[in-house]
């Protein structure tokens, strides 16, 4: 479904040159959950908006069913973190989901029918005529989520989108996400500096070192399918997986590349932070 091939990004102005990512190899299979961990500032939000369209790659290309992304595809959706400036305030619910399939020029009679299974799907059947501004952080993120499946897409690409709202809106929205996910079958990359929560929701980790970023690992999550907070979370073997992942981490902030042999493995501590 989603090919990204030698992504290079290079950044050149006022005399100074910074390389953001060095180079980047991966492929998202269709129906995929794939998340992004690294260190911060080391170029996810960059790789992600090289994948979506809105940024050129300095060299490499990203291919989206064989085809080349040189800008924003229309098989393609983006929920970013700061959800209260990506929905229009002045519109209602129905109308942000709306705006996006008018634009697809869709039938009235089928926008209803996509606003509605989306609201449905995220729970929020019986707020179509309500104002962002008057919903909690946590509704309006789901809105977000909703416009973006309702447009259809083949991939959905989320950029920290959960960073922003509490701890328990977190859990319910990371739960909320693997419920759409199975539901509609889209494939999903998902960027996150939380490594708890990227193990969590993925079939797979892609282990990102500092910057210039490569790929330091790219790790096939092997807990059951049906996870729910609790249960997946106390397992041993999620436990494992996090403090894999934590070390990894450790060594990419340390300046490790992929490859390299850490002078120390990480052990698993009673609690690892997120990263």
């Amino acid at each position: 479904m989603l090919d990204v091939r030698g992504i290079h990004k290079v950044y050149e102005g006022r005399g100074r040159t910074v390389e953001a990512i060095r180079e980047l190899t991966f492929s998202v299979a269709g129906g995929e959950l794939v998340c992004l961990v690294g260190p911060s500032g080391c170029g996810k939000t960059t790789l992600l908006k090289c994948v979506a369209g809105l940024l050129t790659p300095t060299a490499g290309e990203v291919r989206l069913q064989g085809q080349v992304v040189s800008a924003p595809p229309p098989g393609m959706a983006v929920v970013f973190q700061e959800y209260g400036r990506s929905l229009f305030p002045w519109m209602t619910v129905r109308g942000n989901l709306e705006l996006p399939l008018k634009q697809k020029r869709l039938a009235r009679d089928r926008r209803a029918e996509l606003v509605a299974e989306a609201l449905a799907a995220v729970g929020l059947h019986d707020v179509d005529g309500a104002y962002p501004w008057q919903l909690s952080g946590g509704m309006q993120q789901r809105v977000a989520i909703a416009r973006a499946i309702a447009y259809e897409p083949q991939v959905l690409l989320m950029d920290e989108p959960f960073a922003a709202v509490d701890a328990q809106t977190r859990a319910e929205l990371e739960d909320l996400l693997r419920t759409v996910w199975r539901r509609f079958g889209v494939t999903i990359l998902f960027v996150t500096h939380d490594i708890d929560e990227a193990v969590y929701l993925g079939q797979r980790v892609l282990v990102l070192s500092s910057s210039p970023t490569v790929i330091m690992e790219d790790l096939p999550i092997d807990l059951p399918d049906e996870r729910d907070q609790l249960t997946t979370r106390s397992a041993p073997r999620f436990a494992e997986l996090r403090a894999h992942v934590y070390g990894l981490v450790q060594r990419a902030k340390q300046g490790g590349r992929a490859g390299e042999t850490p002078a120390a493995q990480a052990q698993p501590a009673e609690r690892i932070p997120g990263g």
